[in-house]
């Protein structure tokens, strides 16, 4: 393995939505640097299962869309 071509592997703090706070080790940073989370399992509607916004924007909607009106089933 070559030397000194790796980052820097450190212990990093993450702070979560809620509050709650960990430490890991990380290449994020300086050590000691504490990393704010915007989304994360206890808040995002994908590990909750909460409600979610999803659009449709694939082709068979955009054919029923346009045709649809035509009451072909």
């Amino acid at each position: 393995m070559k030397k000194d071509i790796h980052p820097d592997y450190h212990t990093i703090k993450v702070v979560l939505t809620n509050g709650e706070s960990f430490e890991t080790r990380s290449t994020y940073g300086e050590p000691g640097t504490t990393l704010n989370l915007d989304i994360d399992p206890s808040s995002h509607p994908a590990w909750t299962g909460g409600p979610q916004a999803l659009s449709d924007k694939g082709a068979v909607s955009k054919f029923n869309k346009k045709f649809g009106a035509f009451g072909i089933k």
